[in-house]
C-alpha cells in the first residue's frame, strides 16, 4: 500500500517512493540482468550487457548500474565490483551521517561547546568545501542548520513543523563562523553549545563518486550511479551514451526532456517536492533557508549539469534558498554548469547549454 499525504499541486505525493529531478532512462531490454539482488530486483534474468543493483544508502534508494559492453571485465567480477562499490559508500557514509551516533558529524554536536573533535580526512575535506561554498553562495548554503533541522520532519505518517518561537530558538544556533576548523590537528569544533551539523545538501555527491571511484579501481569503465536524482556517470551504456530524464518542478509528474551524457558527467538536482507535505495550504519541503528557518519559496526545482563533482555539489541548495535573484549570478561565475531551473510562476530558467543539452520528450510522458 502507498503512503500519501495530501495533494501537492492536485498530485499525491508518494512519500514511499519519492519523487526526484534526474530519472536515469537506461532503456534495458526484457532480459535485463541485476547484481545484488537489491530491491526491484526481478528474479532470474538472462544474458545482458547491463548489470544493475540497489541498495538503500542515506536514506534513500541509490541504483547502480555497469555496462560490459566492450569491457575487459567479466560478469562475476563486475559483479563483486559492484558490491565493493556500494561497501566503500557505506563506510563514507557511516563517517557523514547525522542520524548515527558514532559518526564524526554526530561526535562533533555532541561536543558543541566543549572541545574539538578528531575527524577523518574524509570529512574534513568535505568541511572545508562546505565551509567554502557558504563564502561562495553569500551564506545561503550552511550546514550548521543542524539544531534546526531537528524541528522538522518529512517522513510518512510522522510530518512535523515546528512552532515559531522553537525556529526562532534554533536559528540563534546557526552560525557557520562558529564552525572552526584545524587541518592541521585534523579537527572540527562548534563553538558553541547546542549547535549541529547537517550535510545533507553536500554529503551525497561525494559518496556517489566514492562508489564510481571503486568501480573505476577495480576496472569498470562504464558504470551510472544514481542516489536520489542526483546521477553520475563514467563512460558509455553498451557504446552509447547514458540518457538521464529531467522533470519539470513545475510539473514534477512529468519528464521536461533528456539529456545525454558520455566519458564522464554529473547531474544534481534538488527539488521542493522531494520530501514535502502540506500544512494550512502551504508547501512545507525539507530545503531550509538558514535565514528565515523555514522551507525555501521561488525556486520549484534545480537540475546543474557539469563534468565534475566539485563544480556542481551543494549548489543545488544553495540556488533554492537564494531563489531567482541568485541564479544569473551563479551562470556568470560558472559558464561550464548547465542549469535548469524551476520557477514559482510556472517559467523555466535555463543557462550554459542546457537547452540545447535537453532533447524534448512527448508532452504526455510520464516519469518512471
Amino acid at each position: 500500500m502507498k503512503t500519501l499525504t495530501e495533494p501537492v499541486g492536485g498530485k499525491a505525493v508518494d512519500q514511499r517512493r519519492r519523487l526526484v529531478l534526474a530519472v536515469p532512462l537506461l532503456g534495458l531490454a526484457a532480459s535485463q540482468a541485476w547484481a545484488g539482488g537489491g530491491p526491484g530486483a526481478p528474479s532470474g534474468g538472462g544474458a545482458s550487457e547491463l548489470l544493475q543493483s540497489s541498495r538503500l544508502l542515506m536514506g534513500t534508494r541509490v541504483d547502480m548500474s555497469v555496462s560490459l559492453h566492450s569491457a575487459s571485465i567479466g560478469r562475476a567480477d563486475a559483479e563483486l565490483a559492484m558490491d565493493a562499490a556500494f561497501a566503500r559508500m557505506q563506510r563514507l557514509e557511516a563517517l557523514l551521517s547525522r542520524f548515527r551516533g558514532d559518526s564524526d558529524i554526530a561526535r562533533i554536536g555532541e561536543a558543541a561547546g566543549r572541545s574539538p573533535v578528531r575527524v577523518s580526512q574524509q570529512t574534513m575535506v568535505l568541511l572545508e568545501h562546505a565551509k567554502a561554498m557558504h563564502r561562495h553562495s553569500g551564506g545561503a548554503f550552511d550546514i550548521t542548520i543542524g539544531a534546526l533541522s531537528r524541528g522538522w520532519s518529512f517522513e510518512p505518517g510522522h510530518q512535523q513543523a515546528p512552532g515559531k518561537a522553537e525556529i526562532s530558538q534554533a536559528l540563534s544556533l546557526v552560525n557557520m563562523r562558529q564552525l572552526e576548523l584545524d587541518p592541521l590537528a585534523g579537527t572540527a569544533w562548534l563553538r558553541q553549545g547546542g549547535m549541529a551539523l547537517d550535510l545533507g545538501g553536500i554529503a551525497k555527491l561525494p559518496i556517489l563518486q566514492a562508489g564510481l571511484n571503486s568501480l573505476r579501481d577495480a576496472g569498470v569503465s562504464n558504470a551510472l550511479i544514481n542516489g536520489g536524482g542526483d546521477v553520475l556517470i563514467s563512460g558509455a551504456n553498451r557504446g552509447q551514451p547514458w540518457r538521464i530524464g529531467i522533470r519539470d518542478p513545475n510539473a514534477p509528474q512529468q519528464l521536461l526532456g533528456a539529456i545525454e551524457l558520455q566519458g564522464r558527467g554529473v547531474v544534481a538536482s534538488s527539488g521542493d517536492y522531494e520530501r514535502a507535505f502540506m500544512r494550512d495550504g502551504k508547501l512545507l519541503h525539507h530545503v531550509l533557508d538558514p535565514k528565515s528557518g523555514w522551507p525555501t519559496q521561488g525556486v520549484h526545482g534545480v537540475a546543474l549539469v557539469a563534468e565534475q563533482v566539485e563544480a556542481v555539489n551543494g549548489w543545488g541548495t544553495a540556488l533554492m534558498v537564494g531563489g531567482q535573484g541568485s541564479l544569473s549570478s551563479f551562470a556568470r561565475r560558472h559558464p561550464d554548469v548547465a542549469v535548469m531551473a524551476g520557477i514559482s510562476d510556472g517559467s523555466h530558467w535555463y543557462a550554459g547549454d542546457m537547452k540545447q543539452r535537453l532533447k524534448p520528450l512527448a508532452a504526455t510522458r510520464r516519469a518512471a
